[in-house]
């Protein structure tokens, strides 16, 4: 007698759902990691941010409503997910990116692309595609970066601590650099604060709220950059494309 094997039916719809809502998931969680990283938020503190903003001691134990709040505590704090474009895939390469941009704004990169960004990459680190290098090679291309900022003028480092500013503190740094460029091409006056400029020279209306979020820092960042080129940007470091 034959026996005749069940084989069971699976419900594709059901299974589908499963693997969006566990996507969804992952990436709120990789989101988070990467937020710790750009805030370079150390271990104790990360800890106790986590459970301020869910009541919980890890991110596994997290329902995915906790994981938003967590990661939204994130984004108060200057966090700010960076969008995806070629080239640019992983984190370390997104922030290159972005760091990228500010020095295109500071004066001290000339060409913004990504075409740019790779060349240079290329050349600091013998890898065809940034996106393909490995994370230490990553780290070194973005100490470059950062010296090539501070070479620039741009203040990372607590002047006291010497603790790395946080992502407000640094975007705000930013643009006292570019505005200090300014100054030095006498193309306003020394007395102006970041406000003045952004009302007199960049016609931002909001110069004076406070206060400012990381996209009034970014909106006033890419202005006074535009002011800089448009009023004969300096040479640059020698380093940048």
């Amino acid at each position: 007698m034959k026996r005749h094997l069940h084989t069971p039916v699976i419900n594709m719809a059901h299974r589908a759902q499963f693997d969006a809502s566990s996507q969804n998931r992952r990436s709120m969680i990789a989101k988070i990691q990467i937020a710790r990283q750009q805030l370079q938020i150390d271990e104790d503190d990360y800890r106790q941010a986590v459970f301020d903003a869910s009541g919980q001691m890890s991110l596994r134990a997290c329902t995915d409503t906790q994981l938003h709040n967590i990661l939204g505590w994130m984004k108060s704090k200057g966090f700010q997910p960076l969008p995806r474009s070629k080239g640019a895939t992983h984190p370390m390469a997104r922030k290159a990116r972005a760091l990228w941009i500010s020095l295109h704004h500071l004066g001290v990169v000339h060409n913004a692309s990504e075409a740019a960004l790779e060349a240079f990459a290329k050349r600091q680190l013998g890898c065809d595609r940034l996106a393909w290098a490995r994370q230490s090679d990553a780290n070194r291309l973005i100490e470059a970066l950062k010296s090539m900022g501070e070479r620039g003028g741009w203040l990372q480092h607590d002047r006291e601590t010497g603790k790395r500013l946080e992502p407000l503190a640094l975007q705000a740094s930013l643009c006292d650099a570019i505005l200090i460029r300014l100054k030095d091409k006498s193309v306003v006056p020394q007395v102006w604060a970041l406000h003045d400029a952004a009302w007199k020279l960049c016609g931002i209306e909001n110069g004076r709220a406070v206060p400012w979020t990381a996209d009034d820092y970014e909106r006033l960042a890419k202005a006074l950059g535009e002011k800089l080129r448009a009023f004969g940007g300096p040479s640059g470091s020698g380093d940048a494309a």
